[in-house]
C-alpha cells in the first residue's frame, strides 16, 4: 500500500481500469460497503517479504500481496525494473540480516537453484522474493532479472486447487500471492500465521466478489 502512495505521487496520469468508478476503502481497496478493515490481522510473522511488482500491479484492488504484508513484520514493495533496480532493492537482497530466496516453479528454474525446503542461516531471517504480476509478467522478471540469479528457488506444490477465483490463472494449480504465501509460512514453520493469513484471504475474496456486479460469492 506505501508503494502504491509513492506511484501516485508521482504518476502523470490517473490509474484507469475496469471498476475505476467504484467507491473504494482507501485501506483495502475494497469497495467501502464491504470494507474488511476491521478484520485485518495483527502483523506477527518473523518470515520476510518482497514483492517486486509488475508496473501497475500495486493499484490493482484484486492484488493479494498487500494481504501477506498485512500478515508479516517485515515487508517490503518495489516496482520491478530489468535495468534499473532500486537501490534500496539491492542494498535489502545484500543486507547480512537476510537470506533471500525467490518463489517461482521449479518447472521453469535450473536444477542446482531449486529447495525444496526453506534454508536455516545462522543469524538470517528468510526473505520471500515474490515476483508479483500476471504469470507472463512473473516469468519475465524470473529470466530477465540478473540481481536474483544467484538465489537458491524455492517451488510451491500446492496441496488443493486455488480458490482464488478473481482473476483467471493460465493452469488450474496456479495459486494467488496470498495462497502462495500461506504455504510459503507452513514451509518456514509459522503454521498459526499461515492459519491467520488463510482466514483473512477467504475474507478477503468474500467480500471482493460481493462487490463485483453478476459474481457468485
Amino acid at each position: 500500500m506505501a508503494l502504491r502512495l509513492q506511484e501516485l505521487a508521482t504518476s502523470t496520469r490517473p490509474f484507469i481500469t475496469r471498476g475505476s468508478k467504484v467507491v473504494r476503502c482507501e485501506g483495502c481497496l475494497l469497495p467501502q460497503l464491504n470494507c474488511i478493515c476491521a478484520v485485518r490481522p495483527t502483523p506477527s510473522a518473523n518470515s520476510a517479504f518482497v514483492f517486486l511488482m509488475a508496473k501497475g500491479e500495486c493499484y490493482k484492488p484484486s492484488n493479494t500481496g498487500r494481504l501477506i504484508a498485512d500478515v508479516c513484520k517485515h515487508n517490503f514493495a518495489f516496482v520491478w525494473s530489468r535495468t534499473a533496480p532500486q537501490p534500496d532493492l539491492l542494498a535489502l537482497l545484500d543486507s547480512p540480516h537476510y537470506q533471500p530466496i525467490v518463489i517461482f516453479p521449479h518447472e521453469s528454474a535450473p536444477a542446482q537453484r531449486c529447495i525444496s525446503a526453506v534454508p536455516e542461516v545462522m543469524g538470517k531471517t528468510p526473505l520471500f522474493i515474490m515476483l508479483d504480476g500476471t504469470w507472463r509478467e512473473a516469468g519475465r522478471m524470473f529470466r530477465k532479472s540478473a540481481y536474483l540469479q544467484a538465489f537458491p528457488v524455492l517451488g510451491i506444490q500446492p496441496e488443493q486447487l486455488s480458490s482464488y477465483a478473481l482473476r483467471e490463472a493460465s493452469h488450474a494449480h496456479q495459486l494467488c500471492t496470498a495462497e502462495v504465501g500461506v504455504e510459503i509460512l507452513k514451509l518456514a514453520g509459522e503454521h498459526a500465521c499461515a492459519a491467520s493469513l488463510q482466514h483473512y484471504f477467504l475474507q478477503f475474496r468474500q467480500q471482493y466478489l460481493k462487490g463485483k456486479p453478476h459474481s457468485k460469492a
